[in-house]
């Protein structure tokens, strides 16, 4: 698959109920890496073998629930299409400034039909991983600091109108569909997986009564013997799961 637009992933923003409890769990637990803070309260996070500054931001708020999903895109000549895009098909947008979140460059954001907040940018501060990029070692010793993922992989958001969603991924943004789940009658989708590149999936979504809500962000682990180990610190930490590990 060309990687012509949108690349992947890039950032989580994430409301949280209490802010220090939170960081101490992303860092100490999660084993994310704290790369700031800025001025509004937002606290970032990367994965340890990510060499952009952040991938996941958290801030407190009275309501728990995710504030946007970010992805890359190739450059800005392809922001600035996106965006044109975006306008024909009718969605309105905004342009963030560059700045507004640490080290990111100019942000599009607009709301997909569920309601959610999608946000694309071409620009991030690259911090490296601790490594070269010339003859790096297999890890840093930032891989064993807690559950240690490499990177935010997707998320999986809830609402009603997965159908538009679903649409306005593939015919605007050039995501492709990878997986539905289809009710009884055989026609409506319960939930799907989108790609926009040669990952299993990039975002998903379960169609639900209330739009806006967010299920989980997730991030990758390179072997299963990894997850029985996450399982474990999460145990040792007294960490609530909701379920796992499964296949």
């Amino acid at each position: 698959m060309a990687m012509t637009g949108v690349l992947r992933p890039g950032h989580a923003v994430v409301r949280v109920l209490d802010l220090e409890e939170s960081v101490d769990f992303y860092g100490r637990v999660m084993g994310l890496k704290e790369t700031g803070r800025d001025k509004s309260g937002r606290v970032y996070f990367k994965c340890w073998d990510e060499r952009d500054h952040n991938s996941f931001v958290i801030r407190k708020a009275d309501r728990a629930g995710l504030d946007a999903f970010g992805f890359k895109v190739r450059d800005k000549a392809t922001l600035d299409r996106l965006e044109s895009d975006l306008k024909a098909y009718g969605v309105t947008t905004e342009r963030m400034p560059a700045g507004e979140m640490l080290e990111t460059g100019e942000r599009v954001r607009f709301k997909v039909p569920t309601g959610h907040v999608i946000e694309l940018y071409a620009e991030k501060k690259d911090v490296g991983n601790g490594m070269p990029y010339v003859n790096p070692e297999a890890w840093t010793p930032d891989a064993e600091k807690g559950i240690a993922p490499i990177r935010m992989d997707h998320c999986l958001i809830y609402g009603g109108d997965i159908d538009g969603n679903r649409k306005l991924f593939e015919e605007v943004l050039g995501f492709s569909l990878v997986e539905r789940v289809k009710l009884e009658d055989g026609v409506t989708d319960l939930a799907t997986w989108l790609t926009c590149s040669t990952k299993a999936h990039d975002i998903a979504m379960v169609r639900h009564a209330e739009d806006g809500k967010l299920h989980h962000v997730s991030f990758l682990l390179d072997s299963w013997e990894r997850v029985l180990r996450a399982a474990d610190l999460m145990s040792r930490n007294r960490v609530s799961i909701d379920i796992g590990p499964t296949r």
